[in-house]
């Protein structure tokens, strides 16, 4: 696994279990469901700072207060990852504006990820942390290891200051990551929060929102009648 064309399907993980003279055949989940309305797990890895060119510890609590990206991709030397790790970048000043951190996390190792910058082109110029989940501990806990493989899926969480997971994208190898996509879901998540307002499908900042924190019951039913479907695809 890495970037290679096609989706393989997950291997079932079967387990048994004694339960006196029977036993117990149950099939294990490979992943949790989802992290969304869940807690940030707790985490401390090894990274490296392309920004600065050295090595660092980085952990959950460095995270905790503030809007951040935990963006997992399989693996260094690879083929789509470089080009959805410079796409991040590119858009860095901009998740920095809205006091949102980003840190990228491989199971590769700390001098795989400093070689890793320091040779793809791509990244000419990193300004991104990337952590080195080596023991594959973090990778599991937001449910995007592939077990039998031991790299891990394309994940990207959103996480508000509370330390909530608010949103999630989980995909194959084949297919990058949209960065413009999800910078705009940071500021609708951003105005929502801040605003108590609702953001229709397609939301950008300027366009129209949902009062529904003042007018819920008359919005109900009627949403057609606030907003149309060409102001929603605009």
């Amino acid at each position: 696994m890495g970037c290679e064309a096609g989706v393989r399907p997950r291997k079932k993980i079967i387990s048994t279990q004694q339960l006196g003279t029977e036993q117990l055949v149950e099939e294990k989940k490979n992943m949790s469901s989802t992290m969304v309305r869940q807690e940030m797990p707790e985490f401390s890895m090894d990274a490296f700072d392309s920004k600065t060119g050295h090595f660092k510890t980085v952990s959950s609590k460095d995270y905790k207060g503030k809007w951040s990206v935990i963006c997992f991709y399989p693996a260094d030397f690879t083929f789509v990852c470089p080009t959805e790790i410079a796409a991040m970048n590119s858009k860095y000043d901009e998740f920095q504006k809205l006091n949102t951190e980003i840190l990228a996390v491989s199971v590769d190792s700390k001098f795989s990820h400093k070689r890793f910058v320091e040779t793809e082109t791509l990244l000419s110029g990193l300004k991104l942390t990337i952590g080195a989940d080596t023991n594959q501990e973090v990778s599991r806990a937001f449910g995007v290891l592939v077990e039998e493989e031991g790299v891990a899926l394309r994940g990207r969480f959103l996480f508000n200051p509370e330390g909530i997971c608010v949103a999630q994208e989980v995909q194959a190898d084949s297919v990058g990551r949209n960065v413009n996509e999800f910078l705009r879901q940071v500021q609708a998540w951003q105005h929502a929060t801040k605003t108590g307002e609702v953001c229709p499908a397609g939301w950008r900042p300027g366009k129209k929102t949902l009062p529904v924190n003042t007018d819920a019951e008359k919005m109900a039913g009627h949403v057609g009648d606030y907003i149309t479907l060409d102001e929603i695809l605009s």
